[in-house]
């Protein structure tokens, strides 16, 4: 069986936490609610988010605490102050932020979680029916997620590797003995997921009540310092210590030289195939809850995976190893109902990816960023697309479409001035060029960075790649995507049929 194909339609590629908000960072409030609505009036009908979970050293949102809980930085405050559980007088007595432009992740991480907590000793949410269907709906991960978490906390924010041998090794006597000593603690972090979902579940709701769908965005791979590891350590490539024997990445490309050591531990396919795909099955259908379409990143890795050993400090030396293929889309598809799947399919080409999403029905992407490098052959070139496909100007790797021209060569931009039909207009013409070019495209969905809607520079840049210290940063000014933009979004919809 494979995926039907999507409408002809449009989106926009938005961050939560870029959304303008008070404190520090976008959250699930008014801000949120407000952004559907302009998406409503621009005529789009996607927004797309980056992974929603909780961030860890580095605050790459693919790089999460777990594959299924969510941020705590997005529960918005607000909602908390209304619902009484907290003083706003308390909540303003915090520092959230010296930029409105950037989040500052060092402030939030030391005031979110004792204003939170405050929020927690306030609530007598124990006993609402509520939070028991809340409990038990979520019991396959919750219970280890948050003694992971409260562990974390005992541990001075080490690593579960790093911890105490009997509770890394997950004895059974530790574990209890942790779960009586850390109660109190481990109920604190059920309470900010049961917040994170109780909002969540009202932001989508309301999203689709008014024809916006969501496309959330779910790593392939997941972080080691994550209780999805810990708690499934037979699921992944490790030794007897639990160290991991290989790692994941891409090979050397037009980002690195030297490839791209992302870290991650590679999955035991085999393992995971004898258990029929449990945990996969499991993670799809909780994003199938949160999700009304799922983008995979490194869809490539469910065909081949680059398999680098764990102790090379880059990429070079990895090689590529078979990963299930089919059998794991067979497995997602079962799980996820009529959700549908977008592949993200970027990278090196290999054939048998192309089989996979051909067989799936699955769209892969196209950027027009990289439309303009190579031949005239070129697969992301508009006239070389099928309809099958979801186009973006640029990804959350990629510069903005304004810093991306800026830093061109002149006769860099030649071709794509002759392209555009722009040869002597401005660099924030030449973006214009580029959303007519891919609304009026085959491409059933098109979807750009809300930073290229709004034609910000560089300094809207997501995440450089192999970069740490400035990514993840970016947030919208309010009153920024104006009556202006709507309309010009509004106008392509209508001219091209989106």
């Amino acid at each position: 069986m494979t995926q039907e194909s999507f409408d002809r339609s449009a989106g926009i590629l938005m961050p939560v936490s870029s959304l303008p908000a008070p404190y520090g960072i976008g959250t699930f409030g008014k801000s949120a609610y407000e952004l559907v609505d302009k998406l409503v009036e621009a005529r789009q009908k996607y927004w797309q988010v980056l992974p929603i979970g909780p961030t860890s050293f580095g605050d790459s949102p693919y790089a999460s605490f777990s594959a299924f809980a969510g941020n705590p930085y997005f529960i918005d405050l607000d909602i908390l102050i209304e619902e009484g559980l907290l003083e706003r007088n308390y909540v303003n007595s915090f520092m959230w932020n010296l930029e409105d432009k950037y989040v500052d992740y060092g402030l939030i991480y030391n005031s979110r979680f004792k204003v939170l907590r405050t929020a927690f000793e306030n609530s007598n949410h124990f006993e609402t029916e509520e939070y028991k269907k809340f409990l038990e709906e979520n019991e396959f991960w919750l219970e280890d997620y948050c003694i992971y978490s409260a562990c974390k906390n005992k541990f001075s924010g080490t690593a579960w590797f790093d911890w105490d041998e009997d509770i890394k090794f997950r004895k059974k006597e530790a574990l209890n003995n942790i779960e009586k000593e850390l109660a109190d603690e481990i109920d604190f972090y059920k309470f900010i997921q049961f917040k994170f979902y109780e909002q969540w579940n009202k932001l989508k709701s309301y999203a689709n009540d008014k024809n916006i769908e969501i496309i959330g965005d779910i790593p392939i791979y997941v972080a080691y310092d994550s209780v999805d590891v810990w708690q499934n350590t037979d699921m992944f490539q490790l030794d007897e210590e639990l160290n991991p024997k290989s790692v994941a990445g891409v090979p050397p490309d037009a980002f690195s030289e030297t490839g791209q050591r992302w870290g991650n531990p590679i999955y035991n396919w085999k393992k995971i195939e004898e258990d029929n795909f449990s945990w996969w099955r499991k993670r799809m259908e909780h994003s199938a809850k949160l999700y009304d379409v799922i983008r995979i990143d490194h869809f490539i890795g469910m065909v081949k995976y680059y398999s680098i050993p764990a102790k090379d400090e880059d990429a070079r030396n990895g090689k590529w190893q078979k990963g299930p293929g089919m059998k794991l889309i067979k497995a997602i598809n079962e799980s996820i109902g009529d959700k549908k799947i977008v592949a993200e399919d970027l990278g090196v080409k290999i054939p048998e990816v192309a089989e996979v999403l051909e067989k799936s029905g699955y769209p892969g992407m196209k950027v027009l960023e990289f439309a303009f490098d190579g031949d005239r052959k070129n697969g992301h070139l508009p006239y070389n697309w099928d309809k099958n496909i979801v186009a973006y100007g640029g990804t959350h790797d990629n510069d903005t479409l304004v810093g991306y021209f800026t830093g061109l060569e002149w006769w860099e931009l030649g071709y794509i001035r002759e392209y555009m039909e722009c040869r002597n207009g401005t660099i924030e013409d030449l973006v214009d060029k580029i959303f007519m070019t891919a609304y009026a495209s085959v491409a059933n969905v098109v979807i750009f960075q809300m930073q290229d809607v709004l034609k910000v520079g560089n300094i809207g840049r997501m995440n450089l790649p192999s970069s740490m210290g400035t990514n993840w940063r970016w947030r919208m000014l309010p009153g920024e995507f104006s009556a202006e933009k709507i309309e010009r979004l509004r106008y392509l919809c209508d001219i091209y049929g989106r």
